[in-house]
């Protein structure tokens, strides 16, 4: 399978969310934030649907005509969010059932932020997914190729954190080696990747 990247846009957003849920539905910190499996693919849709919006307004989100893949980008010094943008994000966890875990998985994202390097500076790879029946076929590779070329003749690097260990080697393979590796409080292992430009 072979598609070229292009930028998304805002009409995009719904599908690209909802493919985004399926790719992240068995990710690792995806089930530690959210464990009822039937509540997990709204709260996945919301969260990535909002994270889009956030990352639209860049520029940088990277798809394929098929949008059976995204690559959502923050371009250097813009990686953090705003108190709005958070509120934005943790919306989809406001369910009767998860408020009692709500106060641990805040406290999760925000040490997974406060990890996140502040120099040099960089492009931050927010969110790559692939829905999973078209994964391997190198769509994820496509999505990524715009902003890594850049960062290539800008001379920038770029980081990223995952929470599943068989990325390591896809992300290898495009550059990035791992810096640290990290555990979410009373949750699973996660990897911080960077890449320094080619």
């Amino acid at each position: 399978m072979s598609e070229g990247a292009r930028r998304a846009t805002a009409d995009d957003v719904d599908a690209l969310g909802d493919m985004l849920a399926r790719s992240f539905f068995d990710d690792p910190i995806a089930e530690w934030s959210c464990r009822p499996d039937d509540l997990r693919d709204g709260v996945l849709k919301a969260f990535h649907r909002a994270r889009l919006r956030q990352l639209l307004a860049h520029g940088d989100v990277w798809t394929v005509p098929s949008l059976g893949t995204a690559a959502l980008w923050a371009p250097p010094g813009a990686w953090s969010t705003s108190a709005s943008d958070d509120v934005q994000l943790a919306r989809g966890l406001m369910r009767l059932r998860l408020l009692p875990r709500m106060p641990l998985v805040v406290g999760g994202m925000l040490r997974i932020a406060a990890h996140h390097p502040h120099d040099p500076a960089h492009w931050y790879l927010a969110v790559l997914g692939t829905d999973p029946p078209v994964q391997h076929k190198g769509l994820a590779s496509a999505a990524l190729a715009p902003v890594l070329a850049r960062c290539d003749g800008d001379g920038v690097g770029a980081f990223l954190e995952t929470g599943k260990e068989r990325n390591i080697d896809f992300y290898a393979r495009h550059g990035f080696v791992v810096t640290q590796e990290r555990r979410l409080p009373r949750g699973p292992r996660y990897w911080q990747m960077w890449r320094t430009p080619r």
